[in-house]
């Protein structure tokens, strides 16, 4: 009995899923959503980022990507603001901006490719800019990092004028604020090194994953994106039916739909 291959547009609906089920418990969590729920989630960072790392490769224009990436990210950043003014809910936080993490990834992809092409060029000059390349998104960090000392050292906390402030910091992706940290990034980056190397990219997740498990604090769930390298292994190296515009519409939307429900359904 054959095993059905999966196409990178599959395993973006897979992951989709996966992430709707993962938020729920974000926004049901403190009216007792199952755990379970959150264990469905942990592959699916993974799996976006492999599908990025694959899409970046073949992507016409690399830098419209990351132009792409950075607005969507600066309109989620607004979206999820402004959600929270309107109809605050102190039982949930809302830092979701996966776009953020996808522009880092994009960053760091582009510095690789620069840097590449600059060693076997011999081209100082273009080597130099793609490691300036890669210091933009913790360049980028040092406004925040400025923004939040000074709100935690300053006698009134976090005022109106504070969190336009950091909002405005928060608009401009960096290693601090990214969803999932610098390791997401990181995770992305290796794909993308590793494309053509399928069970090194599975070598390098099962590495990382057990790195999580020894670190991570109670609850420790976030080992369990190893899950993300069954969908990896089945992938079959081609493209599918595209869904980039309704991903770009779905996310925010359904983090909206179920803060707003979670909010108003809550005690």
């Amino acid at each position: 009995m054959s095993i059905k291959k999966l196409d990178s547009t599959t395993i973006k609906f897979i992951a989709i899923v996966l992430m709707v089920c993962d938020h729920a418990h974000q926004m049901f969590g403190p009216a007792g959503a199952p755990l379970w729920l959150t264990w469905l989630g942990r592959p699916v960072f993974v799996l976006f980022l492999f599908a990025a790392a694959e899409g970046f490769h073949y992507t016409r224009s690399k830098k419209k990507y990351l132009l792409h990436m950075f607005c969507a990210s600066a309109a989620m950043t607004a979206i999820t603001f402004a959600t929270q003014a309107i109809l605050p809910n102190e039982k949930v936080v809302l830092m979701n901006n996966a776009f953020a993490t996808f522009l880092v990834a994009g960053i760091y992809m582009l510095a690789w490719d620069r840097f590449l092409s600059a060693a076997k060029a011999k081209n100082v000059k273009r080597a130099i800019t793609s490691v300036l390349l890669a210091m933009l998104p913790i360049v980028a960090a040092l406004p925040f990092l400025f923004i939040a000392s000074y709100i935690s050292n300053s006698a009134e906390g976090m005022t109106g004028a504070g969190r336009a402030m950091m909002m405005a910091t928060m608009a401009i992706p960096n290693v601090v604020t990214i969803e999932g940290g610098v390791g997401m990034a990181l995770i992305g980056l290796v794909f993308y090194i590793l494309r053509e190397r399928r069970w090194a990219q599975i070598v390098f997740l099962a590495a990382f994953s057990i790195v999580m498990l020894i670190i991570n604090k109670e609850p420790n769930l976030q080992w369990l994106m190893i899950a993300a390298a069954i969908p990896m292994l089945l992938y079959n190296g081609e493209k599918g039916r595209g869904m980039k515009s309704f991903f770009y519409i779905f996310y925010p939307a359904h983090i909206v739909v179920l803060y707003v429900a979670a909010t108003l359904m809550g005690p």
